[in-house]
Parts: structure tokens; C-alpha cells; sequence
């Protein structure tokens, strides 16, 4: 068995920690300041959390800099994403939570199961490949598929896009996309992309045009959809 599925005594703070700095930070850093929006947690606290995981080994911390993973703290998270995102498709697809629902349960459920629980569920599913919102699921191995999406805010009109996946931290965003069938693998048509107050017009594979407005278009990504060949 990979060394990425042994269980390791992080605690569950130290795991929100860790995922929440490769969520923002990726193979950079993430600040202080973006950590503690992220946690709810004070400055103060982040701070004394990012010593922490340094003397564990899991972040390098700078001051004014942020905390960015290590190889170790990219390991550690990499299995709690793994871990959560296949918890997500396991309550969408076989307890009857809806898209909306899957995120915060997942939340919940992931630092009380094992590794060995998480490979299981991931033979029931049939080891998918993606979450119910679209992102990548890390393989056992802890690799993860190359992201080159981008968001519909930074498209241009006249572009083709399919949607790849969608930010799952505000549910009442997830009730729209959800409602008005903006999901991942719909193929949209940028019709319009206004400079003054960043609304994008597209419209959808069934004719329906939609506008959303800045903070819902920068949650939706997508990669551009080359022409067919003649």
C-alpha cells in the first residue's frame, strides 16, 4: 500500500489547516490573512498554527510571506481531498443528499473515517475520476489530474466553453447553477463579457441565454472547446 494512505496522528485542526493552504495557496503560499477568512479563525491563531505545522514539518512559514506546504503537508493534503471529494460523490449518488448538501457533510464526515474506509468507498464508486461539483479527485497514489481551466469571468465573447467545475462553498450559488442546468460538461457559447460591471451573457447548448454576475461567473470554470475538424 502507498506511503500516501498510511493514516498519520495529524488532528483534525491540523488537517483543516493543511487543505485549506493547498486550497489557496496551491504550490505557493497562502497568507494569513486568506487562511483566517477561510477558518473563521483569528490572525493570532493562524499564526501560532503556522509554527506549528512548521515544527511538524508540514508548512514553511514566513512571516509576511504565508505558509506554503511542504512535500510532507502536500501529501497530508492531498489525502483529506481525496477523502472528502469521495465522500461527496458517495452521498450524491447513494444517500440522496443534493449538490448542495454534499460539501458541508463532507466536511463533517472526513476526519472521522479512515484511509482504509476512503480506498473501500472508492472501489464501491467504481474509483471515479472527479466530484459531484467537477473538481478532480486525487488518485491513491496522491496524483492529481493537471487543471487548465479557467474562470467564465476571464472568457471572451465569441468564445465556446465546456464547464469543468464549479466552487462549492456557497450553496445558495450551487441552488442557481444547479436550477438553471449549469453543471460540469455543459458546453456554453460566451455571447457577451461587460467591462463595466463584469457581467457575462452566455448561452447554453439548449438555446437559453443566462447573465451572471461577477462573483457567480468567477465560480465557474471551464476549458475552451476547440472547433470540430472540417
Amino acid at each position: 500500500m502507498s506511503n500516501f494512505l498510511l493514516d498519520r496522528p495529524f488532528s483534525s485542526s491540523v488537517g483543516d489547516y493543511v487543505k485549506a493552504i493547498w486550497d489557496l495557496g496551491g504550490t505557493g503560499a497562502a497568507s494569513t490573512k486568506e487562511v483566517s477568512e477561510r477558518l473563521l479563525v483569528s490572525p493570532a491563531s493562524v499564526s501560532n498554527m503556522f509554527v506549528r505545522l512548521q515544527e511538524m514539518g508540514l508548512v514553511e512559514y514566513e512571516r509576511y510571506r504565508g505558509a506554503s506546504l511542504t512535500d510532507l503537508g502536500r501529501v497530508e493534503a492531498l489525502r483529506l481531498v481525496r477523502r472528502h471529494r469521495l465522500i461527496e460523490t458517495f452521498l450524491l449518488q447513494h444517500l440522496g443528499y443534493s449538490w448542495q448538501e454534499v460539501h458541508e457533510e463532507a466536511e463533517r464526515l472526513e476526519h472521522a473515517v479512515s484511509d482504509g474506509f476512503t480506498e473501500r468507498l472508492a472501489e464501491f464508486l467504481g474509483h471515479p475520476g472527479h466530484d459531484p461539483h467537477g473538481d478532480p479527485i486525487p488518485t491513491a497514489e496522491g496524483a492529481l489530474e493537471p487543471d487548465d481551466s479557467f474562470s467564465l469571468s476571464d472568457a471572451e465573447a465569441g468564445n465556446r466553453v465546456r464547464i469543468y467545475k464549479v466552487s462549492d462553498e456557497d450553496a445558495s450559488m450551487l441552488d442557481y447553477l444547479a436550477a438553471h442546468n449549469l453543471v460540469p460538461g455543459r458546453v456554453l457559447e460566451v455571447r457577451e463579457v461587460r467591462k463595466f460591471d463584469a457581467v457575462v451573457t452566455v448561452r447554453d447548448e439548449d438555446g437559453e441565454s443566462h447573465s451572471l454576475g461577477e462573483s457567480l461567473a468567477s465560480s465557474v470554470f471551464v476549458r475552451s472547446v476547440r472547433p470540430s475538424p472540417a
